[in-house]
């Protein structure tokens, strides 16, 4: 099984190619550039760098939501095209459910943490679980778009020690620093955000699951309006 996997839902673009348990290229980037100009060329670098034959992949996995709505826009449409071209099935990852899988293994719960603005977070919980020589991960708290307080009550309240990473982190520190009461610690630079061998992973194991969808369906899946739907709407109402 080989999958090329994609993620832009955030600051970060990264690109990987993953067959089986090997994780075959990875490009990362997380610098000041739109993805609209760095998605498809770090594609044609993975390409080149490795020499795929993009009729030799099995499927294409994205990071399909929450997260910035352009960014998904923007990977929600590459992969809608190269699937449509190449007649390959697309393996919608949940996003935070990517950034989790960057620290499978752990025996703390995982608690990523995506800013969503207006003191909200995009945030789930997770945690591993040996399965005989590998591991599952279990979903504690579905990924959800919430009060930063919210997530880190949900956090006390299990009483285990945590794990947080994800862009939202620096932005809510000194408020995990206030309101968490259970033993918590900050995942490292290589493991704090968006990895596609992350999701090229996920996306190995989602497929023999029969996770997949066609091109022509897939939808990324954003869990709440958009900032311009919002103020939209806020304007109308005002109107009325």
């Amino acid at each position: 099984m080989k999958v090329l996997a994609v993620d832009s839902s955030g600051l970060v673009a990264s690109v990987a190619v993953v067959e089986e348990d090997n994780l075959l290229v990875e490009y990362t980037m997380n610098y000041k550039k739109t993805h609209s100009q760095t998605l498809l060329p770090m594609l044609d670098e993975v390409k080149k760098m490795i020499d795929l034959d993009l009729d030799s992949i099995d499927a294409i996995a994205v990071a399909a939501g929450p997260g910035s709505f352009t960014g998904l826009r923007i990977g929600s449409a590459t992969v809608k095209g190269l699937g449509l071209a190449l007649n390959k099935p697309i393996v919608e990852i949940p996003t935070l459910e990517g950034l989790a899988y960057n620290l499978c293994g752990t025996s703390h719960l995982v608690c990523p943490l995506m800013d969503a603005r207006r003191n909200q977070v995009y945030t789930g919980i997770y945690r591993f679980v040996p399965s005989g020589s590998e591991w599952r991960m279990e979903t504690v708290k579905e990924q959800c778009a919430v009060n930063v307080t919210e997530i880190l009550q949900a956090c006390n309240e299990l009483g285990e020690p945590v794990i947080f990473l994800g862009d939202g982190v620096p932005v809510y520190k000194e408020q995990i620093a206030e309101k968490c009461q259970v033993p918590y610690t900050f995942a490292p630079a290589g493991m704090n955000r968006q990895r596609a061998a992350s999701i090229g992973s996920l996306g190995v194991l989602y497929s023999k699951m029969g996770k997949l969808v066609t091109a022509a369906e897939h939808e990324p899946e954003y869990l709440r309006k958009s900032q311009a739907e919002r103020e939209r709407e806020e304007a109308n109402g005002q109107n009325s």
